[in-house]
């Protein structure tokens, strides 16, 4: 008899997991808090490895036959000044949120998997069979007494440089991407310090007289698809061997890198065999977690620790006036970078 997996938060990690499980024959319940569809703070773009993961479990045509379209080239602003354009070391996929979760919570329940939405798991303790896929750990207020908003919007009537574009200023970051039908997603990283609030959508046209508010200033943004995220964890958590966690549940990569849409797709691979292993009764579940933490470390540990300097370069002023704009001017650091946040 194969055992019941259940998995906790249907985001990307969870879905992505839930599905490849299904695939391999292994029952699955999904709790999800929220319904489909639904818009969330994302940079709504999928590079590096996870593109190849999507391959692998076979889910680049559903991403597709969903709308997605390729990003080639990024460009990148520092306070006023364009610092580089570039195109990409591979194609980027980009896809709205919106349209995607609803897409894998189709194809996980086509599959037989039994989705529960608009339900929270009781009982968080670790137990046996339970992973955690249930988003971001939150942390009010980091070491350096400051705390980080994220915020999200659709905007249309937008002229870009290149497929992605990223504005930095000395609190903030707001990157654009070109989701396709004229749509463009406007997603915002704000550092703020305690008792300082973000002005709510507005912020994400920036600041008056800067570049991003000339691009946006005749921008249309839809209210709906507007969301806002507080108390976001940037600093690396320890991955726990004692309880199977995934996606943004496991630790959250800053998102200057890009990369967390990536490393949601690419745990949920890594989890998927040793908990089939499980579930088929040849290990324990202490065998399963001990096995999963320890390829996580392996996959992300260097990625975590680079894009934490590359995050503190960024909030600097030695970084912002002169290791930034050098780093994006010429491709060779570029894709270095790239690479280092990637591998």
């Amino acid at each position: 008899m194969v055992k019941l997996i259940h998995v906790i938060g249907g985001g990307l990690a969870g879905l992505t997991l839930g599905i490849e499980l299904r695939n391999r024959g292994v029952p699955v319940t999904i709790i999800e808090a929220g319904e489909y569809p639904r818009h969330r703070v994302c940079g709504e773009f999928i590079s590096g490895r996870g593109v190849e993961v999507l391959r692998r479990l076979q889910l680049t045509d559903l991403l597709q036959h969903a709308g997605a379209c390729e990003a080639k080239s990024a460009a990148f602003f520092v306070r006023e000044k364009m610092a580089g354009l570039h195109a990409l070391p591979a194609s980027a996929l980009c896809i709205s949120r919106h349209v995607l979760d609803a897409a894998l919570a189709d194809q996980f329940r086509s599959g037989g998997g039994i989705l529960q939405t608009q339900t929270r798991e009781r009982e968080m303790e670790p137990r046996e069979g339970m992973v955690q896929a249930t988003g971001r750990r939150a942390q009010a207020i980091d070491a350096e007494g400051t705390r980080w908003f994220g915020l999200k919007v659709h905007a249309r009537g937008v002229s870009l440089a290149a497929d992605l574009e990223m504005h930095i200023d000395r609190d903030a970051y707001v990157g654009l991407c070109r989701l396709g039908d004229g749509v463009v997603n406007v997603c915002g990283l704000f550092r703020r310090r305690a008792g300082e609030s973000v002005a709510g959508m507005d912020s994400l046209r920036g600041r008056p007289g800067s570049t991003l508010q000339r691009r946006l200033q005749e921008a249309e943004f839809d209210q709906e698809s507007f969301c806002a995220i507080a108390g976001l964890c940037l600093e690396p958590l320890p991955i726990d061997s004692g309880a199977c966690r995934i996606g943004d549940s496991l630790t959250m990569i800053p998102p200057i890198t890009g990369n967390g849409m990536s490393m949601a797709f690419e745990s949920a691979e890594i989890a998927a065999e040793p908990i089939t292993l499980f579930a088929r009764g040849q290990q324990s579940w202490e065998e399963t977690t001990r096995a999963i933490a320890g390829k996580l470390q392996s996959a992300f540990t260097d990625r975590l620790r680079w894009s934490q300097r590359f995050h503190h370069a960024l909030f600097s002023a030695a970084g912002q006036d002169w290791l930034l704009p050098l780093m994006m001017r010429f491709g060779r650091p570029w894709r270095a970078a790239f690479a280092l946040t990637r591998s």
